[in-house]
């Protein structure tokens, strides 16, 4: 298994929250893009700033899904990241910046 790893990721707006936000996923998951290689499984340490907030929300996760380079359609490389248990407040605070928008089928960066 690979050694964790460390990003940070800037959501400006909430169209992109909801084209990154992975509700399908048990505790929640945020996809982020990125070109570097990643392992399913492999347990990374993100730095999250959501819309119209200024600080920077720590997330430890692990990797479980994979987009890589030359993928087709919509999707763009990067990987998935599955919030970790103590995340919950994470999962929370998303959820209600997308209240309403969740049940509306829009596109993802994953399915």
């Amino acid at each position: 298994m690979a050694a964790q790893k460390a990003l940070s990721l800037n959501i400006q707006d909430v169209q992109t929250l909801l084209s990154a936000y992975m509700p399908m996923l048990e505790r929640g998951g945020i996809f982020v893009p990125t070109r570097e290689r990643y392992e399913l499984g492999q347990e990374v340490y993100l730095l999250l700033t959501l819309p119209g907030e200024n600080d920077r929300v720590p997330v430890t996760g692990q990797v479980v899904w994979i987009s890589p380079e030359g993928v087709s359609g919509r999707r763009i490389p990067g990987i998935g990241i599955q919030f970790g248990p103590a995340d919950q407040a994470v999962r929370d605070r998303i959820e209600n910046l997308l209240a309403g928008h969740l049940d509306k089928g829009a596109l993802t960066y994953t399915i």
